[in-house]
This record gives structure tokens, C-alpha cells and sequence, in this order.
């Protein structure tokens, strides 16, 4: 385990694999992931090119520090990158790809980003007033400490039943999402769900002028490839590309070649907005 300090001065824990050099993918987790969560996924990649896996403040092995702010983990972002010294691509997964949409537009130097299911909402009076109702939820629960409740609401607005829900909490890793409850809070943030109602922030993407891959599960809800579809649009150099068989949750053996060719012609994306399926 290597650690960097962010300009606050909280530690930021992360790990290498593959072989060191440029072009080194940094992996960005979502809601309720650690490293240690998205080490499956970065130790796959890493069979192909070199890829960082690091804890999000607040998580596994990274501090944290109070209040919090999305600019925060945006310069642990780019801290990161400093401290690689080499030409990096950002992969965000789920909320984790607003929080690379953020640094981006931030101007934190990566070559290109890519965004695997953003899980913006539809801009319709509903779905906002939807997602600042979860975050007045969630704010209320994590000042009770209530983080098991927190949790559950968490998985219960992402769509998983209730009653599927209350049989979750007696699996064994429970209480280890438990542990990341507060950092719901820190997702709901990343998102926007109370400043815009969580919808696509288009004039945060207009800023980005580097090359962009967009992801989709082809087993994904349409919802969500919509979603994926309008933020390649909004993207200067936006290419949306849709991964059959696959769903929220990327396998390594389908991400690996999809990264590496997109690495390998960054410099060509010609900023035309591309919707493409991969081979099927």
C-alpha cells in the first residue's frame, strides 16, 4: 500500500498493478466501494495495462476531514496524478464517474476519462424531486447515526426491493457497507442530488476538452444508456459505446480490450459524438 497527502492534508491511500510507466489507468469506485472492492476489477485490468486502485476519502485506508467537499476528492484526484508522474486515464465507475467528471472539468491533468454508467437521473420534475428527497432521507439518518438504515435506503432507492433489502442485512458483508455509510452522503454530494436534483450536470461536461468514453451495460436498464448516451452527447469529445451482456457491474475480461484501444487512439477522437456497440 503507497499513500499520497491531498492539498488538505489527508492522506490518500492506493496500489499499483500491471507494469509502471505511462498511461496508467486510475480507478475510481462508486457508492459503498473501497479498494478493496474494486480490487477484482483493478487486478484484472492490470494483466493489461498499468492501473491504480486507491481508497476515496473516508474509506478503507484514506483519511478524511470535515466539512466535506466534492472539490476535496477532486484534488485527491489529482494529487494522484501528481504523484504518478506519468499520463493518466480516469476511470469512474457509477457515482465515481461524476466524481471524474468533476475533475476534469476541474482541470485535473488526465489524457482522457472514461465514465462506465454514470447514474444520472432524468431531468423531469419526479426523478429531481426524487433524489433531494433521498438526500434529505440520508442526511437524517447518518445525524442519527443510523447506518444501517442508511444503507438500506441507499439500496432500496437504487431499486433493489425492500424485502430483498432485509435479507441483505444478514449477509456477512453488510457491516462492512455499514462502515462506508457516511460516505452515502459523500456520493449524494458528487451526484448533486439536492443542488440539481442529480441530473446530468451539462455545463460541468461542456468544460471537459479531453477525449471521453462513455460506457453502458448492454443488460443495463434503458434508463441508464439513455443517460450514458446524452453525457457522451454533452461531451466536446464524447464516444458512447455500449458493451453487450454485460450489466452495472464490469467484468475485467470484457473492460480490459475496450480500455486498451481506447488508450491506444485517444489522440484521434475527432469530438463527433460516436454510439457504437462492441462486438456480440
Amino acid at each position: 500500500m503507497l499513500k499520497v497527502t491531498s492539498a488538505d492534508g489527508t492522506a490518500i491511500a492506493y496500489e499499483r498493478y500491471g507494469e509502471h510507466g505511462a498511461d496508467s489507468l486510475i480507478v475510481v469506485g462508486g457508492a459503498t466501494c473501497d479498494r478493496a472492492k474494486t480490487r477484482p476489477l483493478a487486478e484484472g485490468l492490470g494483466a493489461h495495462l498499468p492501473v491504480v486502485n486507491y481508497d476515496r476519502r473516508g474509506r478503507g485506508d484514506s483519511g478524511d476531514s470535515s466539512p466535506y467537499a466534492v472539490e476535496r476528492e477532486v484534488e485527491d484526484i489529482a494529487a494522484l496524478v501528481n504523484d504518478l508522474g506519468a499520463d493518466v486515464i480516469l476511470y469512474g465507475h457509477s457515482s465515481g464517474a461524476a466524481l471524474v467528471l468533476h475533475a476534469a472539468a476541474a482541470g485535473v491533468p488526465a489524457k482522457a476519462i472514461v465514465l462506465h454508467e454514470p447514474p444520472f437521473g432524468a431531468d423531469t420534475d419526479e426523478d429531481r424531486q426524487e433524489a433531494r428527497d433521498y438526500a434529505e432521507a440520508l442526511t437524517t439518518l447518518l445525524s442519527e447515526d443510523r447506518r444501517d438504515d442508511a444503507v438500506a435506503l441507499f439500496f432500496e432507492t437504487t431499486g433493489v426491493p425492500a424485502e430483498v433489502v432485509a435479507e441483505l442485512r444478514h449477509e456477512p458483508w453488510w457491516s462492512d457497507v455499514v462502515a462506508l455509510a457516511p460516505t452515502l452522503a459523500y456520493d449524494s454530494a458528487v451526484m448533486g442530488d439536492r443542488s440539481r436534483g442529480g441530473i446530468l450536470p451539462m455545463e460541468v461536461a461542456a468544460r471537459i476538452s479531453v477525449p471521453a468514453l462513455v460506457l453502458s451495460g448492454g443488460e443495463s436498464p434503458d434508463w441508464m444508456i439513455e443517460v450514458a448516451r446524452a453525457a457522451a452527447a454533452a461531451l466536446p469529445q464524447g464516444t458512447h459505446l455500449v458493451l453487450p451482456g454485460e450489466g452495472h457491474i464490469p467484468s475485467s475480461q470484457t473492460l480490459a480490450p475496450v480500455l486498451t484501444e481506447f488508450i491506444a487512439r485517444r489522440g484521434t477522437v475527432d469530438g463527433a459524438v460516436t454510439d457504437l456497440r462492441t462486438p456480440g
